[in-house]
């Protein structure tokens, strides 16, 4: 599944939770697998509130536990929790965002922040709830529209901060922002830490088939705006994607190098790697490195490209590719289940793609030739 974040009137962690509650994740579920899974106390209240005439789901929670949290204390609880590792992983992602964030504006170790109102029960709630809710929905991937800033000052627990907040502003680097006339606070930390973290772009509407749309209500009805998130579910068939291309060529780098880095860009979300025989200025022989990755993942892949070679710079520019509709299947062989793909062509008909890792094993462990192995899958699913 896909999701368009329609940021038109910024964003929240309990706008976002309103949306997807919009979509048809079940409230009472949502609130009762976060006090169990977290061990938490709280009431998670949800209403039905209309902003310039359309109807969105408003999220109001609320706790006796106040207590100021520590980063560190926030990861043990999720690390401890009973949640699935997908959900901890993107929880702990975006923790870990806003952290970096907090320790940057308050020059102090990551692990040491504490986060004040964001290490609130509701602020947990909103982040790991956010994070169930993909799971619950199946989103795979994450669009979003430029994001609006209000202007003004917000009191907090620091005192009266400037619209946008500090955090936020870091928090929202390298994603495109406009400023608008709003008197209020329309992006919190919060809010900014879900979308850059789940987004992996901003812009247009990506082409998809419309399958729902959730509207989550802001606490505050602004006069002359509606203060709603909307969220755009859709499937998308034969996909096609917009993902990055960053490139440099290397002339004199020790060749032993590339291997290492070749695994380092792949950890880092490259999605293919190239290195390509070049001839560079000068008649010098040298290599084109190349690294396919999606867009949230650029500045990763470019500052590891700079740490990790002897490149003075890079090159890197938007590249269109379409991907056949896909899912994962288990043929069962003589030697045991081996993970393979099942692959739609635009004609409709399918074929079985092997997995290689998992030939790999199969023929190393049974001494067969791996072609051999990769026949046997095929046989199987004739």
């Amino acid at each position: 599944m896909i999701a368009y974040f329609d940021c038109f009137s910024g964003i929240s962690g309990d706008m976002t939770l309103g949306a997807f509650l919009d979509l048809g994740v079940p409230a009472e579920w949502l609130a009762e697998t976060l006090k169990s899974s977290l061990c938490l106390e709280f009431d998670m209240s949800v209403d039905s509130l209309t902003r310039m005439g359309i109807a969105g789901r408003g999220v109001t929670v609320s706790s006796m536990d106040q207590k100021v949290r520590h980063y560190s204390d926030i990861k043990v609880l999720i690390e401890n929790s009973k949640l699935s590792d997908a959900v901890k992983l993107l929880s702990l992602d975006m923790f870990d965002r806003l952290a970096a964030a907090e320790a940057h504006i308050h020059s102090c170790p990551k692990e040491a922040v504490h986060f004040h109102e964001v290490g609130a029960v509701d602020s947990i709630v909103d982040i790991v709830g956010t994070a169930l809710c993909v799971d619950y929905l199946k989103i795979d991937r994450v669009f979003a529209s430029k994001i609006p800033l209000g202007r003004g000052t917000v009191a907090c627990a620091h005192g009266t901060l400037p619209v946008p907040v500090p955090a936020t502003v870091e928090i929202l680097k390298d994603v495109p922002v406009y400023g608008t006339e709003i008197p209020y606070e329309l992006v919190t930390p919060t809010g900014a830490t879900i979308i850059k973290t789940l987004a992996e772009e901003f812009g247009v509407v990506p082409e998809m088939t419309i399958a729902g749309t959730g509207y989550g209500s802001g606490s505050r009805d602004i006069e002359g705006m509606a203060n709603l998130l909307r969220v755009v579910l859709g499937r998308s068939g034969e996909e096609v994607e917009r993902i990055v291309m960053v490139e440099t060529c290397i002339d004199d780098m020790n060749p032993e190098v590339y291997g290492f880095l070749f695994d380092r860009l792949m950890a880092d979300g490259a999605l293919d790697v190239y290195m390509i025989p070049a001839f560079m200025k000068k008649h010098r022989p040298g290599t084109l490195l190349q690294a396919l990755c999606p867009s949230g993942c650029r500045e990763t892949v470019i500052r590891r490209i700079l740490t990790e070679t002897t490149t003075l710079g890079v090159r890197y520019y938007d590249v269109n590719r379409r991907v056949l509709e896909r899912e994962t299947v288990v043929v069962e062989t003589v030697y045991g289940p081996i993970a393979a793909k099942r692959v739609k062509r635009p004609d409709g008909s399918v074929r079985i793609v092997p997995e290689y890792e998992a030939c790999k094993t199969v023929a190393a462990a049974n001494d067969l030739p791996i072609g051999d192995v990769y026949d046997l899958v095929c046989r199987k699913t004739e």
